[in-house]
């Protein structure tokens, strides 16, 4: 499973597409948006993503924890649109034999994620907004930069 949509994210949707036999064990990372970033009243967050570009990388992802790691499933869920305050906006589950390997290989997808996913993210919060670049990490002030339209 790896998917971009614009409603909220089913969290136990995604841990069960991960169930299997053969795991002992299955790791999540679920990112929520919160209140704060560096010392701004965040009120949501809104995503842009070029979606197949998004689900080929985050396949790509999941193929080199698969080739890193012996995990058994690997499913990623990102969210576009406006994502309030305490609502996930990525959820990735991971399950294997042992714990260690859902573990690390759950880190790196998200990591990676941030890394190469084309995914934008407007934080808007009291008194402005700022688009943050997926890639770079950087934020681009309002108006100057943002997702390529």
């Amino acid at each position: 499973m790896f998917e971009i949509r614009n409603e909220a994210i089913d969290i136990a949707t995604v841990i069960a597409a991960v169930a299997h036999p053969e795991a002992g064990a299955i790791a999540t990372f679920i990112g929520t948006t919160r209140n704060e970033n560096e010392g701004r009243s965040v009120t949501t967050l809104e995503y842009e993503a070029y979606p197949e570009m998004a689900t080929a990388e985050m396949r790509r992802i999941g193929d080199t924890a698969r080739q890193r790691w012996p995990i058994r499933a690997i499913a990623i869920a990102h969210r576009v649109g406006v994502v309030p305050i305490g609502e996930a906006s990525v959820v990735i589950a991971v399950s294997s034999p042992h714990r260690a390997a859902a573990f690390e290989a759950c880190r790196f997808a998200i990591d990676r994620l941030k890394e190469v996913v084309p995914i934008w993210k407007k934080e808007h919060f009291e008194g402005g907004e700022v688009w943050i670049g997926s890639q770079a990490g950087s934020a681009f002030p309002a108006g100057e930069s943002g997702p390529p339209r």
